[in-house]
């Protein structure tokens, strides 16, 4: 047997390294383009100030109360709940007290603020807004305590 590759060292493989440089660097030119867009996504808003006066004829509130159990209150007097239809009975009562007697004008109507407890039925809630929406009240608000940090 004959060996003709008695005078030839054999080489040891190497890696090519230019077209591994090549596609590194044309992924860190996608990786800086694409980061440059994260700069657009945040906001940077200074919010306006304003120096008016308070209102001086501030609009008249019912308040509604709803707890846990069902129960409702009429700017704190308790009231039985039948229908929405008897509990727009019961603001427009409020309304009148609130107003001394007189019939509250459209375009002067109360502030319905409902005070919903955070285990009321969502119903309980529905309730009080078709009331205030079968009175004539489309001044609707609802009030929550603000979160204490723990």
């Amino acid at each position: 047997m004959m060996n003709f590759r008695r005078g030839t060292r054999r080489e040891d493989p190497e890696i090519n390294l230019i077209p591994f440089i090549d596609v590194l660097l044309v992924v860190l030119i996608f990786l800086m383009v694409t980061t440059t867009y994260s700069k657009f996504t945040e906001l940077q808003i200074t919010l306006p100030t304003a120096d008016a006066e308070k209102a001086l004829d501030k609009p008249f509130e019912i308040n509604v109360t709803v707890d846990a159990k069902g129960n409702y209150t009429v700017n704190n007097e308790p009231v039985s709940f039948r229908s929405p239809a008897d509990l727009a009975e019961d603001l427009k009562r409020a309304a009148r007290a609130a107003n001394n007697g007189q019939e509250p004008g459209s375009d002067k109507g109360p502030v319905v603020i409902v005070n919903a407890d955070q285990f009321a039925m969502h119903q309980m809630v529905i309730n009080v807004l078709e009331a205030a929406r079968i009175a004539g009240f489309d001044k609707l608000t609802f009030a929550a305590q603000t979160g204490t940090k723990k």
